[in-house]
């Protein structure tokens, strides 16, 4: 199988464990993005795993590219150029503070892109999915153009489609959002969204829901799948759960709703070391899942177990093996050391 992600991976910097940024006087840095993440997670699934943006050609530039590469990402689609990489400041919560992000990607190489600069035939040769999240086409009019096209070109070579809609306040208004979203997932086959995506992008808002309590209503989000499904003729529509006990403890499960039934996963207690990522390793584990054949309800069941472990591990990236996965989809979430 292989698997397209398009979007941008930024240097994350971090004060050290959970100090708050006001107190911190050293930051730790990695690199993430919701597409890169997708790609990594699929990569260590072992999935052929190609990644498209643009980065510099200066060494912070190359520094992104290794990131990806050591798990074995295909980063020969990336385009290089422009003067900087994308950074978000990340200040992890817990207990009853949460986690916060302050984005400085303005003027970055991705974000100044233009959409001719992406030839869609050429990267999608060979492909059997393209995968991209709502953050890529808030980051400028060029780039919701280049989404759209992409997933056009898809549609047109057979490609499977997934978009993950990832509404982010901080990088543009919800009219902006649904305008351009609408536009592009005319062309998508899988949404993916969690539980104020619908509401916060397409106005579609599951009844008798509470979001910031943790009161999630079942028949409220088959009901928000479908009207997506009507609305947009997606395959597939699936919804991650977050029952926000705290920012060190929620509960996690999702829904998916394809050929008229919907799915439930079995519900993880997560206890969070970092919660950045855990939408985009369920993506991941849901298209490996569905690309490998598995059944709707199991690959709902992969895809959960995925993103739970992910919870558990420090950085963007999910570094969990398909095995890993398995044997937690399977019952084993005992914890207990394996020698």
């Amino acid at each position: 199988m292989r698997v397209v992600t398009f979007g941008e991976i930024m240097l994350r910097l971090q004060p050290e464990n959970y100090l708050r940024f006001v107190q911190a006087d050293r930051l730790e840095a990695t690199f993430g993005g919701a597409e890169a993440n997708v790609a990594v997670s699929l990569a260590n699934f072992g999935a052929d795993a190609a990644f498209v943006t643009k980065l510099p050609s200066h060494e912070i530039g190359q520094s992104a590219v290794n990131s990806l590469r050591k798990f074995g990402v295909d980063t020969s689609l990336i385009l290089r150029g422009g003067d900087r990489v994308g950074i978000y400041y990340c200040e992890k919560g817990a207990s009853q503070r949460p986690s916060k992000v302050i984005y400085d990607r303005a003027g970055s190489a991705f974000q100044t892109s233009e959409k001719e600069e992406y030839d869609w035939e050429s990267i999608l040769k060979g492909a059997d999915w393209l995968h991209f999240t709502g953050i890529t086409p808030a980051l400028s009019p060029k780039l919701a153009a280049a989404a759209e096209e992409g997933a056009k070109t898809a549609r047109k070579l057979g490609v499977t489609v997934s978009c993950d809609l990832n509404f982010r306040k901080k990088l543009w208004s919800k009219e902006e959002a649904g305008r351009a979203m609408s536009a592009i997932c005319r062309y998508v086959d899988v949404c993916i969204a969690n539980e104020e995506d619908a509401k916060d992008v397409f106005g579609i808002q599951a009844e008798n829901s509470d979001v910031t309590s943790g009161k999630l209503d079942r028949e409220g989000y088959i009901d928000v799948a479908k009207k997506l499904s009507e609305k947009f003729g997606f395959r597939a529509v699936a919804i991650t759960l977050r029952e926000s006990l705290s920012a060190s403890d929620n509960n996690w499960s999702a829904m998916l709703y394809t050929g008229k039934e919907a799915y439930f996963s079995k519900k993880y207690p997560v206890h969070i070391v970092d919660r950045v990522g855990g939408g985009d390793s369920f993506g991941a584990g849901l298209i490996f899942a569905m690309l490998s054949g598995y059944t709707p309800s199991d690959a709902l069941g992969f895809a959960v177990a995925a993103s739970a472990l992910k919870h558990s591990v420090e950085g963007d990236f999910n570094m969990v093996s398909k095995e890993e996965v398995e044997t937690l989809r399977k019952g084993d979430g005992s914890g207990r050391v394996q020698r």
